[in-house]
């Protein structure tokens, strides 16, 4: 039995803003990474042609266990921010992608819970997860691009 080959990942993806009504926001420690490497919910389109509300509702439920895709209650919290980051992808993940593919596209969302929920974690992409007032987060996070996002959280939320 031959495997096919894993496919390239679309350097389009999505980074969502976990948050409670007090700005207290959900991280992740991310389990492939040799430092304490915290961050929100990303992760990249499954298709071209997946709507950015799938795939950071689809992200959302596959990281946390949260459910925000619609028909569910969350599902009107879930917020396009309808801001982007774009860029250059860690060497250290670029194999992932297609030859010659160095840039990513990020759209930010931001996702507002009642609470503080405990998440559910897969253990090969997360290792441990910790709430933090935002400002505490945005300090938290390794990628400059999830800290600034973190810190546009009072401008956001609703």
């Amino acid at each position: 039995m031959t495997t096919s080959p894993r496919p390239w990942k679309i350097p389009e993806s999505v980074l969502v803003v976990i948050h409670t009504p007090a700005l207290d926001v959900l991280l992740i420690r991310r389990s492939d990474a040799e430092t304490d490497f915290w961050q929100s919910v990303t992760g990249s389109k499954d298709a071209a042609d997946e709507p950015l509300a799938l795939t950071a509702a689809r992200e959302v439920a596959e990281e946390t266990g949260i459910r925000c895709g619609e028909g569910t209650a969350l599902a009107p919290q879930l917020a396009d921010w309808q801001l982007r980051n774009v860029y250059e992808i860690y060497p250290r993940w670029r194999a992932r992608y297609a030859p010659g593919v160095t840039h990513n596209t990020e759209h930010l969302f931001g996702l507002c819970v009642p609470d503080r929920l405990t998440p559910t974690l897969d253990p090969r992409e997360h290792t441990d997860w910790k709430w933090l007032p935002y400002r505490e987060a945005a300090d938290a996070c390794f990628s400059p691009s999830n800290a600034e996002a973190i810190l546009l959280l009072p401008e956001f939320a609703r």
